[in-house]
């Protein structure tokens, strides 16, 4: 992940982030404007780490954001969701095997 540090805490890789390395500004535009101005739209993403949130009829749709902060939100993604796995491990309800047939027939595959 650019501009981050990764270090193991407790036998787990994290990413520190330096906060100066975003800017938390972000502009809306219509869908429409920045389907005609694609390219610019990328290079104030891109080169001036901006966020576009776009638009639709007024109602946010979607968002463009720097590589960084898409690959800051997986990560996030990623520890929660590690986080959940190593819970649900630990739970003494969950030690019990389940053979794959079986699972199959029970989730009606």
């Amino acid at each position: 992940m650019a501009g981050a540090r990764r270090r193991q805490h407790a036998g787990r890789e994290l990413a520190y982030v330096s906060v100066n390395s975003y800017n938390a500004y972000m502009s809306e535009r219509r869908i429409s404007e920045a389907r005609e101005t694609f390219s610019t739209t990328v290079n104030w993403v891109a080169f001036g780490n901006e966020r576009v949130v776009l638009t639709r009829h007024g109602r946010r749709v979607a968002a463009v954001v720097p590589i960084e902060d898409l690959e800051l939100l997986e990560a996030l993604e990623d520890a929660r969701d590690l986080d959940e796995v190593r819970a649900a491990l630990a739970d003494p309800a969950n030690r019990e095997r389940i053979a794959w047939d079986a699972l199959k027939a029970q989730l009606g595959l």
